[in-house]
């Protein structure tokens, strides 16, 4: 990541800032095990259904999200997590200015 490495003591609240009528990320860490990336959703924003080669595993920072996982809905808040197993179908949906945590493991 050259001159963009984060090291040291982080606060994650302070590394992406939440965006009009946007979807912001930054990534972490990216390693050959997986990566950690910070995510930052406006309310109303969200990630269409997808599926992913890996297991997930997503912690909400701050605010409130709607995980859609294998045809079940999640209320997903502050200070919860939520395991997403790998190739089963999810979409996202901020349902007010959300941040969160996905860690993939490869």
């Amino acid at each position: 990541m050259g001159s963009n490495k984060i090291e040291g003591l982080i606060r994650l609240d302070d590394l992406v800032d939440v965006q009009t009528d946007a979807v912001v990320s930054r990534t972490l860490m990216e390693a050959e095990g997986g990566t950690v990336t910070l995510f930052a959703f406006d309310e109303g924003q969200s990630l269409s259904e997808h599926t992913a080669p890996y297991d997930a595993l997503v912690q909400v920072i701050d605010g409130d999200l709607k995980i859609v996982l294998g045809g079940k809905d999640h209320e997903v808040t502050s200070g919860d997590s939520l395991l997403m197993p790998a190739d089963v179908p999810h979409a996202l949906y901020a349902q007010k200015p959300t941040k969160m945590l996905l860690t993939m493991v490869r």
